[in-house]
């Protein structure tokens, strides 16, 4: 196995993980983000109060996009067990 061929490997789990990933990011730092606006204009400071929404947005995010996020990972698993002779033999 050669450095080129580990290193596309990492890089295409890397982006794998990175495409999966950024929408439950993204939904959780949007709801954060809101629920620190209103607790900053109303003046509330409780530290539990971004729990619940946050958990609920991953949840929704999850039931909408799970599937999609599924299949690109069995895609990549499935990719990479069907390339694995060609990286064992280089």
């Amino acid at each position: 196995m050669t450095t080129e061929a580990v290193t596309e490997m990492v890089r295409q789990a890397l982006y794998v993980i990175l495409e999966t990933a950024l929408p439950l990011l993204l939904v959780s730092m949007a709801i954060g983000l809101i629920v620190s606006i209103f607790q900053t204009v109303t003046s509330i400071q409780e530290q539990t109060l971004t729990f619940v929404p946050k958990l609920i947005g991953i949840f929704l995010t999850l039931m909408i996009l799970g599937g999609w996020m599924m299949n690109t990972m069995v895609e990549y698993t499935t990719n990479l067990w069907t390339t694995f002779s060609y990286y064992v033999h280089r």
